[in-house]
């Protein structure tokens, strides 16, 4: 492998070098919009055409195989995705829902290419980089077929109003019988018989939701277009970070609403007590990799802005034990506590129990392992989900139930979270 760096207009080139990879049957584009803290390290990312692949479709000793492919290749980098289901395997969990896009459990892959971009150049990294340079300047328009882009879709959901009302009271009902204290209720929509350009559609989707851990992935014929906001786990050098999101509140009309929702968000003890139950949650799951007494909550409650919402979101560190793996450590905390509720295991079988159809990608993780050892995963919410062979398409949105929480508010603010996606299919979803 060499690396090259180009002097471009990265905005044009980023245009055709997205287009440009949909030849092939692997892409992976990582973009954070912008945002940065202090362990943001890919700005853009594109990597192209598998030239190894670990996948696991059973879900069976997924991490045993994801251990060794990565220890196959510890230098180089390494995107791919895990698959909420994976739970079955952690946990001895399992359901018989119906499931609308069957992906791996887990996917992960070397690319033959892979594109930094910067503001003023590209770095690439490639056998001939300046022969992937100048295939990508010689591109031009769209790759894929845009017929049917602006034909209204018709979606429909697992769940009626009732039906999930219906599940947010028997949740409830087991909040108050003690089998939990906090749970996270999630909902599919769904459209069939669609034909759609699903690169267009993530453009159209991170236009109207830009988020720190958005990601382009095609896999053959199936799409992940992920506006996710949440990071589930990194690691930098010795300090693993996870930020767990809980807490929404919807977006103002004007600055001055904006300051009144983000100080009613702040002091809203429902949304502050989903935050702190989801930390602890956190705060356990890392202690099984951390060495004695580092896990802390360096940051807490924070207000984080995004297109459509508020958000409240903590970020929890600790320090890697040296003698576990980074596969361990992902083993140990997923999936996301922010997804699943509390305690854990209790919540992840009621969601089982209670929602109408597998989450599959969603509630997973998208994101990178790093030639240098680093990682970094995010959480797989307000994000589409696409299989041109099959022409469907799905999506899902939930929220966190406890004792406090009412079943109208709980499922607007579903709606609220799938705002972006309904915009970007120029869509509407029934009451």
């Amino acid at each position: 492998m060499a690396t090259a760096i180009f002097e471009v207009d990265t905005k044009e080139f980023e245009s055709r070098a997205l287009n440009w990879a949909q030849e092939f049957d692997e892409v992976c584009f990582l973009q954070s919009n912008g945002y940065a803290d202090d362990y943001t390290k890919v700005d853009r990312l594109l990597a192209v055409k598998a030239v190894e692949v670990f996948a696991s479709t059973t879900g069976k000793s997924a991490f045993d195989g994801l251990e060794t492919f990565r220890a196959k290749h510890p230098h180089r980098w390494m995107p791919g995705f895990l698959s909420y289901d994976l739970k079955d395997e952690i946990e001895g969990l399992g359901n018989d829902l119906p499931e609308g896009i069957a992906f791996p459990k887990a996917y992960f892959f070397i690319p033959e290419t892979v594109i930094r971009f910067y503001q003023n150049h590209v770095e690439i990294e490639a056998d001939d980089p300046h022969a992937i340079f100048r295939a990508i300047e010689r591109h031009d328009g769209p790759a894929t077929n845009t017929a049917n882009q602006n034909i209204p879709i018709s979606i429909s959901k697992r769940f009626s109003k009732t039906e999930y009302l219906q599940a947010f009271d028997r949740l409830q009902w087991h909040i108050q019988r003690g089998d939990v204290y906090e749970v996270n209720l999630c909902q599919e929509f769904y459209a069939e018989g669609i034909s759609l350009n699903p690169l267009e559609l993530y453009k159209r989707l991170n236009a109207l939701s830009p988020t720190p851990f958005a990601c382009f992935f095609k896999l053959g014929r199936q799409y992940i277009l992920c506006a996710s906001p949440e990071r589930f786990l990194a690691k930098r050098g010795d300090t693993l970070i996870s930020q767990p999101i809980k807490g929404t509140a919807r977006r103002g009309r004007d600055s001055a609403e904006d300051a009144e929702i983000i100080a009613r968000l702040r002091g809203n003890p429902k949304e502050i007590a989903e935050n702190v139950m989801i930390v602890d949650l956190v705060r356990n799951d890392l202690t099984r990799s951390a060495q004695p007494g580092s896990v802390k909550v360096s940051r807490h409650l924070e207000v984080h802005t995004f297109r459509q919402v508020h958000q409240l979101i903590s970020t929890i560190t600790c320090l890697k034990r040296p003698d576990i793996s980074d596969i361990e450590v992902i083993r140990n905390t997923f999936p996301a506590g922010s997804m699943t509720g509390a305690p854990k295991i209790s919540a992840m079988s009621l969601c089982d129990r209670y929602e109408g159809s597998k989450r599959g990608i969603y509630s997973g993780a998208v994101g990178y392992f790093a030639p240098d050892g680093d990682f970094d995963l995010n959480v797989v919410i307000r994000s589409v989900l696409y299989d041109s062979s099959a022409s469907f398409l799905s999506f899902h949105t939930g929220g966190a139930i406890t004792l406090e929480a009412r079943g109208e508010t709980e499922y607007e603010e579903c709606l609220l979270k799938a705002s972006a996606i309904v915009a970007a299919l120029n869509t509407s979803i029934a009451h």
